[in-house]
């Protein structure tokens, strides 16, 4: 029996690019910004000085160095005794980002092999049973049941299942019941 597949998105799912805005930003301004003053505002606004948080996608060093969002390694890792997942990140919009993305997932998911990591532009193109993100424009065409993971920028969709953490995503894929099939790599 074959098993499913779910599609994981990298930023804001995986790497909490959020709270790595508010970090950065404060690092280099001396003014804190909290991921709840973002809530309901477009990704990268929200910031005193505009434009500087886009400045940071182009920066060499900021994906590199985002944090682990909280809770994911373990649920990925458990989820990939049921499933095959995939990571899936449109990082080709920020091309000095792939190397990056690459190392970061080396050191915080070793666990997942390069044949199982997809950078793409659009994500139109992704076929699985379960995609979890946090953009309503990855989610929106995607023909599987779409996991929204909450992030600042969406806190105002109403049209997808919200999951607020990585337990909750554990709960909604131990409620499916699919059964334990052997990696075989």
């Amino acid at each position: 029996m074959a098993k499913k597949r779910i599609a994981i998105d990298m930023d804001g799912v995986m790497a909490d690019l959020n709270q790595h805005y508010c970090d950065w930003y404060f690092e280099r301004t001396g003014e804190r910004v909290t991921k709840e003053q973002l809530h309901g505002l477009p990704e990268t606004t929200g910031f005193p000085q505009e434009g500087i948080v886009h400045h940071f996608l182009h920066t060499p060093g900021f994906f590199r160095t985002a944090p682990v969002m909280e809770g994911s390694q373990q649920v990925i890792l458990d989820l990939m005794d049921r499933y095959e997942v995939f990571i899936v990140s449109a990082a080709v919009e920020f091309p000095q980002s792939l190397a990056e993305k690459i190392d970061w997932l080396k050191e915080h998911f070793p666990f997942i092999s390069w044949k199982n990591i997809v950078f793409c532009g659009l994500k139109t193109i992704v076929k699985a049973d379960f995609m979890i993100d946090d953009y309503d424009k990855n989610l929106r065409y995607f023909e599987g049941e779409r996991l929204l993971f909450t992030a600042p920028h969406n806190v105002h969709y109403e049209d997808y299942n919200r999951y607020d953490t990585w337990d909750d995503v554990a709960k909604f894929f131990a409620a499916q019941q699919e059964p334990a099939v052997p990696n075989i790599a």
